[in-house]
């Protein structure tokens, strides 16, 4: 089922480059009315691996973006929203559950990973399985678990909707529902999910200081998690087994899905630390309901294996007040402002 899935994206996608061949023909697109932005680029961010040239990011693009991320009628049974498992007080991920919930009372057999500063990845979900936001937000619209839907049947459901008629005339210069549109939409929305503003990035900026034990949390964090988790992302965007046992319910081996590669076994993306604090549950199962269990898992529990990442052979070594302190440092990560922002919020 997943490699059809794959299938039907990838025809998908040359059906999108086909008509983007097409449009480019057209020099005479009126854009008025539109209000352009700049993609913001935090200090000491490096550049983005995406830039939005296929996409100019507008105040009405991401508007649209925003109400179709929130429409449950995305979704095959009209009750699951994009935001359903992307949600804004949990850094736009799963709050509180392990898998995360699909169409008809369904569970998906992963936790949805967090979606804010998706322009700096190279690939997206925890195996890495695409490498686009337009892919990124067409996957789960399609997978019969998650929304189950189809674009013709998004377009039927709210084609009448005179706002979506008036933002895709203004965005997109046609009224028309084609399914690139609403992925664009929906990419400038998530690409425009951009957190860089905890108690860490003021303290970078010297507008505050750590605590002791913050301060002492960053001290361990630098020696033990950086590594894999380096500053200012928090993540390095690569795959990795960090020895967790596989649940034998689920069956899921991460990377070596979407390679075939034995060496890939096991692997998952190494996920960003921002708003970690916040963003429970933990792992790409989420079996991890807090942050002291996941330290946990890495000073004691680490299983072995042949694709054990040489970094952690030997866990990470850590005392109880270490431990405290790192939890510390990890909550000095979250964004308050981000996770609070009405304008990242479903439209009332």
């Amino acid at each position: 089922m997943r490699k059809s899935l794959l299938t039907i994206t990838a025809l998908f996608f040359f059906a999108i480059l086909i008509s983007n061949i097409i449009s480019s023909c057209k020099k005479d697109i009126d854009i008025a009315g539109i209000q352009l932005l700049q993609q913001e680029i935090p200090d000491g961010f490096p550049q983005p691996v995406y830039n939005f040239e296929d996409n100019p990011l507008s105040k009405e693009g991401i508007e649209l973006g925003r109400k179709l991320f929130y429409d449950t009628r995305l979704s095959a049974d009209n009750q699951i929203s994009c935001g359903s498992c992307h949600e804004q007080k949990a850094g736009f991920g799963t709050f509180e559950h392990d898998l995360s919930h699909g169409v008809f009372n369904s569970h998906t057999d992963r936790n949805a990973p967090v979606l804010f500063n998706l322009n700096w990845s190279t690939s997206f979900h925890w195996d890495g399985a695409f490498t686009s936001l337009k892919e990124e937000a067409t996957q789960p619209i399609l997978g019969h678990i998650e929304m189950g839907e189809t674009f013709e049947g998004i377009k039927n459901k709210i084609k009448d909707d005179k706002e979506y008629q008036d933002l895709f005339k203004k965005v997109f210069n046609t009224s028309a529902i084609h399914p690139i549109y609403i992925v664009k939409a929906l990419s400038q929305f998530t690409g425009s999910l951009v957190s860089a503003n905890s108690k860490y990035d003021r303290v970078k900026k010297g507008t505050t200081t750590f605590t002791a034990q913050e301060e002492s949390g960053y001290q361990i964090f630098k020696a033990n998690c950086a590594t894999c988790h380096p500053e200012p992302l928090f993540t390095d965007y690569s795959f990795r087994n960090i020895g967790l046992p596989i649940d034998h319910h689920l069956e899921d081996f991460g990377r070596m899905r979407v390679t075939g590669k034995k060496e890939d076994s096991l692997k998952f993306k190494v996920p960003t630390l921002r708003n970690t604090y916040i963003s429970s549950n933990y792992m790409h199962d989420g079996r991890f309901g807090t942050l002291q269990q996941c330290i946990s898992h890495y000073r004691t529990n680490v299983q072995a294996g042949p694709t054990l990442d040489p970094l952690l052979v030997n866990g990470i070594t850590l005392t109880n007040t270490q431990s405290d302190n790192l939890l510390l440092f990890l909550r000095a990560l979250t964004d308050s402002n981000f996770i609070q922002d009405p304008r990242l919020s479903k439209p009332q």
